[in-house]
């Protein structure tokens, strides 16, 4: 009752494709022909965007601003952890004050 029951699948299910019949071809000769114009070439087309290159002062550029870009968001990050830290604090305070002046009310009466 407790041991797993390991399913059989006697026959397959589903869409079963019967075997591919491979069919020999036959290689037919060709006999030489005169030897074709030679083409005529054409200049390759321009593309319609330049490619864009970069020089030593890009790459510089790029670096920068992707590290203020780093750095900006790691601020932001840091800031809203500080907010959450702060906010916590602030509530577990209002929390310990709440108490006290429950239990300091309980003892007057």
């Amino acid at each position: 009752m407790f041991r797993p029951k390991v399913p059989t699948m006697p026959q397959p299910t589903g869409l079963v494709a019967p075997p591919a019949v491979v069919e020999p071809t036959t290689v037919i000769q060709h006999t030489p022909q005169a030897p074709a114009p030679a083409p005529v070439v054409t200049p390759a087309p321009v593309p319609a965007r330049p490619t864009v290159q970069l020089t030593p002062g890009a790459v510089i550029a790029l670096v920068g601003s992707g590290t203020a870009v780093v750095l900006v968001v790691g601020a932001v990050l840091v800031s809203m952890l500080l907010a959450v830290a702060i906010t916590g604090v602030s509530v577990a305070i209002c929390a310990l004050v709440i108490r006290s002046l429950i239990a300091s009310e309980g003892k007057r009466r």
